[in-house]
């Protein structure tokens, strides 16, 4: 299976340099690739990924000399990219690519012939060697590396083909996963997961260097030192939020069969004023893309319910759907069966109840996996998490 695994480096200021001119290759290239494919589409001609490639290097030693002072991969792997978003784009899987701003997702890819990695460092030709943070975590075929850029620190991703997978979770517990913005999480065990925000100071320093940012000529130096200071707090905001996103969803996919979650329409609640700094905190699309690839190295199974399921208006113990239901009303009584809910409890239970009665084989037969104890796993955890 392939796996890539990100390790910071640590350039001296001669390979900053050229990692910055890579990317800005690798940037001009898809750009003046996508004019190209526009081009040549809006003339009856069908573009290729591998035809604009061979245009380009037919034209660069003229037309931009200063493209050879970096690796031949970066133009080159940045078309192939391309090639794939506008696969993406008519399979109907993303939307139609668009020209690349300087400083947004600076990046650039090498072949698996273009660098070599030895313990804590990788090779580049014409560069040298770069010392990494880390060694990697995998063995086996190295295929590729990707070098992206965050506030003014350097990353690679290699990506492996290895035979080393995470265990197989064995166990077929189901759960149900309500998100929220007083919490993160409430599962349907009980279990409350209170989620790691931002401290306090962190988000008035933010506002300060904002501010200070916008008082800065535009050009001046000052205005980049600004610049770069506030990219370096964003940065480190945001590894608070993945690092507690990573452990609970480490948990769940180790631990459940099965893992029912709703349907979030996340976009629509960022448009929300009122609640775009809370969600934007807990990180609820960040939240499903990382449980989906790790219970599919693990073995188990996320089942996402309808966008319109009401989780929260149906009594989890008789059924019955309340009329109406806003978001302030934390708790209810059940008006059928009498039952005191909590809201997000409740949630969460008729999420593990969808998430069961989803699960079928091929012949149409409910599948009722066992609710057995969850397995134990040696990982801290929040320790803000509370058990009830």
């Amino acid at each position: 299976m392939l796996r890539s695994h990100k390790i910071r480096l640590a350039p001296n200021n001669k390979q900053s340099t050229y990692f910055a001119k890579a990317c800005g290759v690798a940037r001009f290239a898809f750009n003046w690739a996508l004019a190209e494919w526009k081009r040549q589409y809006e003339a009856g001609e069908k573009p290729t990924q591998a035809s604009l490639r061979r245009q380009l290097n037919a034209i660069k030693r003229e037309q931009f000399p200063w493209m050879l002072e970096v690796t031949k991969n970066a133009p080159q792997m940045a078309i192939v990219h391309l090639g794939q978003a506008f696969q993406n784009f008519f399979a109907g899987r993303a939307k139609y690519p668009t020209f690349k701003k300087k400083g947004i997702h600076d990046r650039f890819a090498l072949t698996n012939d273009q660098f070599a990695v030895s313990d804590k460092q990788i090779r580049i030709p014409n560069l040298g060697w770069v010392r990494m943070r880390e060694g990697l975590r995998f063995s086996g075929r190295i295929m590729s590396a990707t070098f992206s850029r965050k506030a003014d620190q350097w990353f690679v991703s290699i990506t492996v083909d290895t035979k080393d997978r995470p265990p197989t979770c064995e166990n077929q517990a189901v759960v149900g996963v309500d998100l929220g913005v007083n919490r993160l999480a409430t599962l349907s065990d009980g279990t409350l997961i209170q989620g790691t925000k931002p401290h306090k100071a962190l988000l008035n320093r933010l506002q300060r260097l904002s501010r200070s940012l916008s008082r800065k000529q535009k050009g001046s130096k000052n205005r980049v030192k600004a610049k770069r200071k506030l990219a370096r707090l964003h940065v480190r905001i945001a590894n608070i939020r993945n690092d507690e996103l990573h452990k609970l969803t480490t948990r769940l996919a180790s631990q459940y069969g099965v893992i029912g979650i709703e349907d979030l329409n996340v976009k629509g609640m960022m448009a929300n004023h009122h609640l775009a700094r809370a969600v934007g905190d807990m990180g609820f699309h960040e939240f499903r893309r990382q449980l989906e690839y790790k219970t599919g190295m693990r073995g188990s199974q996320v089942i996402v319910a309808d966008r319109w399921f009401a989780s929260s208006k149906i009594c989890s113990v008789c059924e019955t759907k309340q009329e109406s239901m806003p978001l302030s009303t934390r708790e209810w009584t059940c008006s059928e069966c009498g039952t005191h809910q909590e809201r997000d409890l409740n949630a969460a239970k008729n999420l593990m109840k969808w998430a069961v009665s989803s699960t079928v084989t091929a012949c149409g037969e409910d599948v009722r996996p066992a609710h057995t104890e969850a397995a134990s796993m040696k990982q801290e955890f929040n320790a803000k998490t509370t058990y009830v």
